[in-house]
């Protein structure tokens, strides 16, 4: 059961103060409360801490012994609300003060704006970010699985109704907690999980990485509010700069792609007719360093030819579509492998339609590195263990590896040329390959993949080397 008393801390003998309180409720709680009482130390020698008239006073001001009633009438109605929302120890000076407020000054709060709570809020704060252009789609459904997450921890936890003030950083330790390990939640609160598909829900940890992500894009949300007005202070700055910086810090590995030769070798490499499809499809993205929304969105409309016959695609990147303001295109030339590819499959991959999952294109792809003997061993921080580890290549398979590995074999290339004086120093061509004139760009990307330069018609036929 909870105590309140009067606080009386000061060395004035006479004269007016500003009347304190305190609430205690067992070793973790111990909150203070600043009333708007001013009272003379003559009448407060009247009272004891608890509020009441000392024994034998029979003169006492009762103006002020009824604003004492009211005030710890107040607090103590306020306490109980807040422990129907929230656990007692999550309680602190900022939440107690509002919770006061609301019961002492009803009608001032009553005309301000009804308090979102934290996931309404939240939720508001993703629509706008999206409808006004400050994220893409692909960040906006990152977003919504924050949102989540978010969702099911506050329903574990009894704060669905918590508002944005509410929230503190020891909830936030918390939070970070259950991100990381929200398997461990899945079996006790399996109803939360029912509308979810099987492979989105978490039977291990997550990656701390997986973690700091989904931290920083509600450090994001806390910092408009902040900007907003709308919390005096975000819980992330509450936590303190050490901590703080010791919770958000992400932790990189080296990145992890295919050398050329393990390239060349998977192209070489004759493979079951259940990865035949895997294989062609992975060395077309390979070809082209796309990301895989670009890379299942091209078809046929999406190649062009130069006038010198230099056959190339042409898309406007997903990821970064509404920052683009100018809406420049990426091209890139067409290798003779690809082209090959292109016109046996006009992009029309099956296996594109399920990228995730036990059987989609991820998990195709380390079956085909690993059936390639694509095993080189590569490093990864292992965050159980507090350090590295080594894994074959095989392992890391996915999509994402397209990207890297054209990116390395382009970067390469240009560094050779750069060594042996077939680019002078600060040419565009060593700084940034894709600001290439296409026939230069087209060249560089033969070269580095070790394959014929050749000429189309606009129809894509061969017309000479």
């Amino acid at each position: 059961m909870e105590r309140v008393t009067i606080f009386l801390r000061t060395t004035k003998t006479e004269g007016d103060i500003k009347l304190r309180f305190r609430l205690r409720d067992g070793r973790e709680v111990d909150l203070y409360h600043k009333s708007e009482i001013r009272a003379a130390l003559k009448d407060m020698a009247k009272f004891d801490e608890n509020g009441n008239i000392k024994p034998k006073v029979s003169v006492f001001n009762k103006e002020l012994k009824l604003a004492i009633d009211h005030e710890m009438d107040a607090i103590h109605a306020a306490y109980h609300s807040l422990c129907e929302k929230m656990q007692k120890e999550h309680i602190n000076g900022e939440i107690f003060e509002a919770a006061i407020d609301l019961i002492l000054n009803p009608d001032t709060r009553s005309q301000k704006k009804a308090e979102m709570t934290m996931l309404e809020r939240f939720d508001r704060f993703i629509a706008d970010g999206y409808r006004d252009g400050i994220f893409a789609e692909g960040r906006m459904k990152h977003y919504r699985v924050v949102y989540g997450a978010l969702e099911r921890f506050l329903a574990i936890k009894n704060l669905k109704s918590i508002t944005p003030i509410e929230f503190t950083a020891d909830m936030l330790m918390d939070l970070r907690y259950f991100f990381t390990n929200e398997y461990e939640y899945v079996e006790k609160y399996s109803y939360l999980y029912n509308d979810k598909r099987e492979r989105d829900i978490p039977t291990q940890p997550r990656d701390m990485n997986t973690t700091i992500t989904r931290l920083k894009k509600l450090q994001a949300f806390f910092n408009e509010l902040e900007d907003k007005e709308e919390i005096m202070a975000s819980p992330f700055r509450k936590l303190g700069k050490k901590r703080k910086a010791v919770v958000l810090k992400e932790r990189y590995d080296e990145p992890v792609y295919l050398y050329k030769d393990e390239l060349l070798k998977i192209m070489q490499t004759e493979v079951p007719a259940t990865l035949q499809e895997t294989k062609e499809c992975f060395l077309l993205q390979c070809a082209f360093g796309c990301r895989i929304a670009d890379f299942q969105a091209l078809s046929m409309s999406k190649i062009k030819v130069t006038d010198n016959g230099i056959p190339f695609i042409h898309y406007l990147p997903k990821k970064t579509l509404r920052e683009n303001v100018e809406n420049t295109e990426i091209e890139t030339p067409i290798l003779w492998y690809a082209l090959d590819l292109i016109k046996k499959w006009q992009f029309n991959f099956p296996i594109l339609k399920y990228v995730t999952g036990k059987s989609g294109y991820n998990a195709k792809i380390k079956l085909l590195l690993q059936y390639c003997g694509i095993d080189r061993e590569c490093k990864i921080f292992d965050d159980a263990l507090n350090d590295n580890v080594y894994k074959p290549l095989y392992t890391f398979g996915s999509s994402k590896l397209c990207r890297k590995t054209h990116v390395d074999i382009m970067n390469k290339v240009q560094v050779n040329m750069y060594a042996a004086g077939l680019h002078k120093e600060g040419s565009k061509a060593v700084n940034r390959y894709t600001k290439m004139e296409m026939k230069d760009h087209f060249m560089l990307m033969c070269v580095a993949f070790d394959q014929p330069i050749y000429k189309v018609d606009k129809e894509l036929n061969i017309i000479g080397e």
